[in-house]
Formats: structure tokens, sequence, C-alpha cells
């Protein structure tokens, strides 16, 4: 069996095409795979690094705000536009695919319409709440869509396509061990631990506030643990701020870093995560079961981020806060009440815990299955 795989821009779109592939492997250990994604975006590093075949198509999207600049990237993305569909045949014609199935960005977006209309049985997979753009052109075209949550279907037109919730796939590392266990393995005794992040490039937002936190409970003298990566804008003026504070990068109650690799670890070793709401993160702290208190990113398309915590938030296991209302007293405030009042911590984890949808790799093949009945039909 061939399978076309097309997806490309953020890592929230080319992991879950990944895992998808890995997915349909494990059933399917004889499938040959090829990705299609554009040249510069990060499935050109990605793709290639987890062993499958990539082919580059060139597409950009269209800028709304006016200026100089802007002129020019549209002029471009026009010229990706009139040859998007020629390139497109030609990667599927030269691959010749049994299925196609596009996990969003804009590369996904001629190549996963073009299959479509070549006949090749279709699906997508949309993993936030809010759908992007490319996914919701391609949910009229496609034969199967695949949703990470069911309030996503408020935003798309659900009479032109046939739907399933399979939720999103996580990494096979989270949850594989105990909250004591993970505690150990840092250094960390049985209080009550937080652990925030912004992402690799960080967010200045989480920074601002995690450094007055940090402040608050080490000054206090607070049985908190803390995990903090800080990220890449944050590299000289976070530690420069605990320094100036007189506080350690790292102690047996800290653990503040550039970047967490270990976040398995850290994340069962969480009675609190405060961190943004990309769709991946969000279905590891589900599967995680874990508190949080979420900050969505304010300049992602269509405000997605907002959408997705609003899942959690509705559900009681999370407390969300958009960041033009985030401020030092009301970050901690709320933080306090969670170290005070340990039973509300645990009730919001065990929410997000029934969140979690157990049967994602299963969901998802019974979407391929159908696909390849389809296939075989044909």
């Amino acid at each position: 069996m061939k399978v076309l795989i097309s997806c490309g821009g953020t890592g929230g779109h080319i992991n879950p095409g990944l895992a998808i592939a890995d997915i349909i492997k494990s059933k399917y250990p004889d499938t040959e795979f090829l990705f299609a994604g554009t040249p510069n975006g990060m499935e050109a590093k990605l793709v290639p690094q987890a062993g499958y075949k990539l082919e580059t198509i060139k597409v950009a999207g269209f800028q709304r705000r006016i200026s100089l600049e802007n002129v020019g990237r549209n002029i471009k993305a026009l010229a990706y536009l009139a040859t998007s569909g020629h390139r497109a045949k030609e990667i599927i014609e030269n691959f010749k695919p049994d299925i196609a199935i596009g996990t969003g960005g804009y590369a996904a977006g001629p190549v996963i319409r073009k299959a479509a209309r070549m006949g090749i049985p279709s699906a997508i997979h949309e993993q936030n709440a809010y759908p992007g753009i490319t996914n919701k052109l391609l949910s009229k075209e496609v034969d199967y869509v695949m949703l990470t949550v069911k309030e996503a279907l408020d935003f798309m037109d659900k009479s032109k396509f046939e739907y399933s919730v399979t939720g999103l796939p996580v990494r096979s590392s989270i949850n594989t061990m105990t909250k004591e266990q993970a505690r150990k393995k840092l250094g960390f005794d049985d209080s009550f631990t937080i652990l925030s992040f912004g992402g690799s490039l960080g967010a200045g937002c989480i920074n601002d506030t995690m450094t007055e936190t940090i402040k608050w409970h080490t000054k206090n003298k607070l049985k908190i643990n803390h995990i903090h990566g800080y990220g890449g804008m944050g590299k000289d003026s976070f530690p420069q701020a605990m320094k100036s504070a007189g506080i350690p990068l790292r102690s047996d109650r800290l653990r503040i870093t550039e970047y967490i690799n270990d976040m398995n670890v850290c994340l069962a070793a969480a009675d609190l995560v405060i961190c943004r709401s990309g769709a991946s993160t969000l279905a590891e702290l589900e599967a995680a079961g874990k508190a949080s208190i979420l900050i969505p990113s304010p300049i992602v398309a269509g405000n997605h981020q907002y959408h997705n915590a609003m899942v959690l938030g509705k559900a009681n296991a999370a407390i969300v806060i958009e960041q033009k209302d985030v401020t030092n007293e009301k970050i901690i405030s709320e933080i306090e009440k969670l170290y005070r009042n340990p039973l509300k911590a645990e009730t919001m984890s065990a929410n997000a815990a029934k969140l979690h949808l157990k049967d994602t790799n299963e969901r998802i093949l019974k979407v391929i299955d159908k696909l390849i009945a389809k296939s075989s039909s044909r």
C-alpha cells in the first residue's frame, strides 16, 4: 500500500502527520509513505529525521494586513498558487498513492485537493477546536474528516463530509511513570510541583509572570517544587532575572532551564502545568491527567488556542486566562488557591484525564481502513 501524507509549516501540523504514519505502519508494516510539504518549513527537517521521504511544493499564505512587505509576499503567494496545482499532480502521478491524508498547513491544500479530485480516497485530520482555513476548505473535498475535538464542528459545514472524533495521537512516553517516580528522578520531594513553559522558543508573557511566581514562593519558603523552561527568547533575560533575585537555576526545589528535553518526566511529576494551549500540548495534559493554567497565544490563526483551551476550561480541567488579562497577582492568586487546596487540583486533574481518548490509534485506523476499502473498490 502507498500512502501520501501532506502537512507543513509548524510542528502542530507535522507531528500529527508523522504520528499517523507510525500508526498505519504498526498495522500495515509494508506500507510505503511519501510526505509532501514546503521546502523551507519545519517539515523539511522533521520528516527526513523521522525516516520518511519528502517531496516539496512551493506554497505560501496570503497576508491580510496591508503593507509594502506584505504586497510582495502576496505576489509571491500568487505565483506559487499558479504552479501548485501542476506540482501537486506531478507528485501524485509519480507516487501513485492508494490513499491521501492531510494534517493541515498550506502545503496540504493543493496536494490533498488534487488527490481528492483525481479520485484518490482522502482524509484530513484537524488538530484544533477552531479549524484552520486549509482544512475548512479541504473538508468539502475529502471523503473523511478526523477531529481532535467535536467542538471543531461548530465552525465547519458538517453536512459536507463524514467525520470521526479520533483525538490527537500523543508521544508513547507520556504517562509511563508515577508522580512519585518522576519526582525522585528529578531530585524533588513530594511537595506541590509546578511545571511551566512556553514552548521551544518560549513565551515572554509566561516568562515574565514565572519570574515573579518563582520569587514569590521562594521568598515565602513555600513547599513548592518548580520546573520552568524559558525557551530561546528567554535565554539571556530569565537567568539574569534569577541571578538578580539571588535565586539559583537549580536546587532541591528548582529546575530552570532553556529547553525541557525530558517532558514526559516533568509532566508526570507535576500537580499543575502553566503553558500555552497548542493542540499537542493539551492532548498530553489530558493523557497525563494534569490540572493546568492555560494562557492561549493571542497571535495564532483564528485565535485557535483560545478555543482549544476552552474545551478544558468548560470541563473544569483548566483555568483559562487570556494574555490581555494576565497579571502577576492573578497568576500567583490562582496558584496559591490550588496550593492551599490540593483537592481542587486533583479534581481538575481527574477532569483532564476524562477528556483523554485512550483509543485514538484505533479510531484513526478505522478511518484508514475505510479509505483502504474505498481504494480497493476503485
